[in-house]
């Protein structure tokens, strides 16, 4: 076999191991000396698109680089062509071993792994090793909604560039599952989503409570935007969601008469979180659920002496900030009577913005009136430490 047939059977071998099926690839045993010593490779899925993460280990440095499929072909080909003698790959259903040497010789080896189903997009796009996440809404069981909107196929299946938007919608109705019995009652469960934007959350929430725990609810979901808010009208009635209205508005001028028992705002921006929030504690709401968003507020009033040298970095002062921003937030909470945890709503790889701040009232509600309270002690003393005035504080103090 002449060296362009070899060439050929080299590059038939990466083009079937490069796609959605892929695990993992590891490129080693180099037939050069040089500084590059190992290179890595994971498929992910970044703002929906399938890409190819390269790690590679240069000397004591590790140097990381995603790509398309095409380009992270002709890499590994290449690699194998003048660098390296040995390719290993893992997939969903087997394992490809590929040996090179220095006269161009290819030897490609195959191993099938026993009992490997036909894959779904699912399974092919969680790149996890537990294929069998028992999630709230599955793969392959139609979801009106989800279809609707475009997240599924009309047969059911979740479409690949939409599987990070599906695993957040289900990891969204596990945070809602477990607060479930805080928001047991005989009548109707009152909901606001201040903020609902294009609202596959708002949806997720009526299909989950109306739907598969057949509770009597009436969901609101507020929004500035009036084209937003008139296609998920239209998609509402659509649906047949007869108990779900979204109305525009702005969060701090929203008033409701009936009494609410949950409030939802995700990824309100900077202090329409606090609006928010201090919305739902004036009426005594059982659950509060908030992704804050673009937390600007303190990152322009922090000033710390003792953490100037730190603070001097824009980027770690922003972040330093947000984090402060939602701590605060989440005391502001405690102290007014809700057992409040600070969970990870989505992955890093996906968004940066993934904190997701719950807040379950305990039965005791307490007045931050109260002279000499817990809740005027420790956080006046945290403002006037960083000489920040958080709209938070301000918005429940008045109440």
């Amino acid at each position: 076999m002449d060296k362009s047939e070899q060439d050929m059977k080299l590059q038939k071998a990466i083009s079937q191991i490069v796609s959605e099926r892929l695990y993992r690839i590891i490129v080693s045993r180099p037939l050069v000396k040089a500084e590059l010593t190992k290179v890595t490779v994971r498929p992910v899925v970044i703002r929906g698109e399938l890409v190819f993460q390269e790690t590679r280990y240069v000397g004591t440095k590790v140097l990381h680089e995603n790509y398309d499929a095409e380009k992270m072909k002709e890499k590994l080909v290449r690699y194998l062509q003048e660098e390296f003698g040995q390719l290993e790959a893992e997939c969903v259903d087997r394992k490809v071993t590929i040996l090179t040497n220095k006269k161009g010789t290819v030897t490609v080896r195959e191993k099938k792994k026993a009992n490997v189903r036909d894959l779904g997009p699912e399974q092919e796009c969680s790149f996890e090793h537990n294929r069998s996440k028992n999630h709230i809404l599955k793969d392959g069981e139609t979801v009106d909604f989800l279809a609707a909107l475009g997240v599924q196929t009309p047969e059911g299946r979740v479409v690949k560039s939409k599987y990070h938007k599906f695993k957040q919608i289900n990891r969204y109705l596990e945070f809602i599952e477990d607060i479930l019995p805080a928001l047991q009652k005989e009548d109707t469960i009152r909901i606001v989503d201040f903020g609902c934007g294009k609202s596959y959350l708002t949806f997720a929430l009526y299909y989950y409570l109306k739907i598969i725990q057949n509770k009597n609810i009436d969901i609101i979901g507020l929004d500035l935007k009036k084209d937003v808010i008139d296609d998920c009208n239209r998609l509402k009635d659509k649906l047949g969601y007869k108990d779900l209205r979204f109305i525009r508005g702005d969060i701090k001028d929203y008033e409701n008469t009936d009494k609410i028992d949950m409030v939802v705002s995700l990824h309100a921006c900077d202090t329409a979180t606090d609006y928010a929030i201090a919305k739902a504690v004036s009426w005594g709401a059982k659950v509060i659920m908030a992704v804050p968003c673009c937390q600007h507020e303190l990152n322009r009033q922090i000033v710390c002496e003792p953490l100037q040298e730190i603070l001097k970095y824009g980027i770690v002062k922003e972040r330093i900030s947000a984090l402060i921003t939602d701590a605060y937030r989440a005391d502001c909470l405690e102290k007014m009577g809700y057992e409040t945890q600070i969970l990870e709503f989505i992955d890093l790889e996906h968004t940066p913005k993934n904190l997701l701040i719950r807040a379950v009232r305990k039965e005791k509600k307490i007045s931050p009136k109260k002279n000499g309270g817990e809740y005027s002690g420790s956080l006046e003393e945290l403002e006037q430490y960083l000489h920040i005035h958080p709209m938070l504080g301000q918005l429940i103090r008045k109440h």
